[in-house]
């Protein structure tokens, strides 16, 4: 693949409208919010033990590169089977809905990228993973590697779709405004690059849980009286 078709397919993978399944959960901030563990006013914590919105951002973000980028990086390298890589991600996963929601999205990506790109690498891919649970960071990561892309582009875009995803449920629970959303992913880029360049080096069995609040919250995820998201 040239550069500018690269360049291309990353922005079609980027875009909202590329159906990847990741609007459908909100990543434990429903449960935070209904639960009262989140403030919306900055500097605000929500609950005795709550953080403010802007910092429940900042936190996902940095267990996002801590606890799924490794395994979105080992699946690019290749080095090891998608099956074992598949394995590990699932017994990192303790919280029964962010499991759950690990799946569903890996499927839901798998599936449109199965149905949109007709090539060779694609193709084989899809028997390798129909054997795993197609758990989302090693599926996300074995599949920009057969597309292509190099693995500077495929973490940055993992951790792109993790703040939008998070902005985007913040949007639709009110927690923010679309225009506060805005603003606040154009002021994370920064972020986004220490993110990257501190835990692209760590390997899977190092993957770790650093922010246990969000993680205790969206456990109860099905306990909510009434739910907009999956998780």
């Amino acid at each position: 693949m040239s550069s500018p078709e690269k360049r291309w397919l990353v922005w079609q993978l980027a875009d909202s409208a590329f159906p990847a399944g990741g609007f459908a959960h909100s990543a434990g901030l429903e449960a935070a919010w209904n639960l009262g563990c989140v403030s919306a006013r900055k500097g605000e914590a929500g609950g005795a033990h709550g953080v403010d919105f802007e910092s429940y951002v900042e936190q996902s973000l940095w267990q996002m590169g801590n606890g799924a980028l490794p395994f979105v990086r080992a699946a690019w390298t290749q080095e090891r089977s998608l099956a074992a890589l598949d394995a590990l991600a699932d017994s990192t996963l303790a919280n029964h809905i962010a499991n759950r929601a690990s799946r569903a999205q890996g499927r839901a990506f798998w599936s449109t990228v199965a149905r949109v790109f007709e090539v060779k690498g694609v193709r084989e891919l899809d028997e390798r993973a129909r054997s795993t649970s197609m758990h989302y960071a090693p599926i996300f990561g074995a599949t920009l590697a057969v597309l292509g892309l190099d693995e500077r582009e495929t973490l940055s875009l993992y951790m792109h779709a993790s703040l939008r995803g998070t902005l985007s449920a913040a949007v639709r629970l009110g927690i923010v405004g679309p225009l506060e959303a805005q603003r606040l992913h154009a002021g994370r880029g920064a972020l986004l690059e220490r993110i990257v360049e501190s835990c692209a080096a760590i390997e899977p069995e190092d993957a770790a849980q650093t922010f246990p609040l969000a993680d205790a919250c969206g456990a109860l995820h099905d306990e909510l009286y009434a739910r907009l998201f999956q998780s």
